[in-house]
């Protein structure tokens, strides 16, 4: 038997408004039937990674989250323009010798990175 990952949930404030910007940033659609208690975006294909599910939760979070979402690109500069315009704020800017990424955070606060190979000198 194996084992695989079928979703990744999020807690929100607004589950909808929350799946909106997700759906933006990954150019797939909110799953009809989307509440501000629930929403998802299903992967159209598994290389698109897994479905992603908005749980309306009513406590806030008030520390780092454990869990991250990586996104990987190879349009870096366009990509973190594209980030910010839709909503998400720049935390911080990394570089590894084989890496550079950024760690932002969605418009509820929730941290995830936009990676990228850095080339070779």
């Amino acid at each position: 038997m194996n084992t695989t990952i079928s979703a990744i949930s999020i807690d929100t404030a607004n589950a909808v408004a929350l799946a909106a910007f997700w759906a933006e940033v990954l150019s797939r659609p909110v799953n009809p039937g989307a509440t501000a208690d629930y929403a998802a975006i299903d992967a159209a294909d598994p290389a698109d990674g897994p479905k992603l599910t908005f749980h309306k939760i009513p406590e806030t979070t008030t520390v780092r989250n454990r869990l991250r979402l990586a996104l990987r690109t190879d349009r870096f500069e366009t990509e973190s323009l594209r980030l910010i315009e839709l909503g998400a704020k720049s935390l911080g800017d990394y570089e590894k010798p084989a890496l550079r990424w950024t760690t932002f955070a969605d418009p509820e606060g929730n941290e995830f990175d936009l990676v990228t190979a850095r080339p070779a000198e």
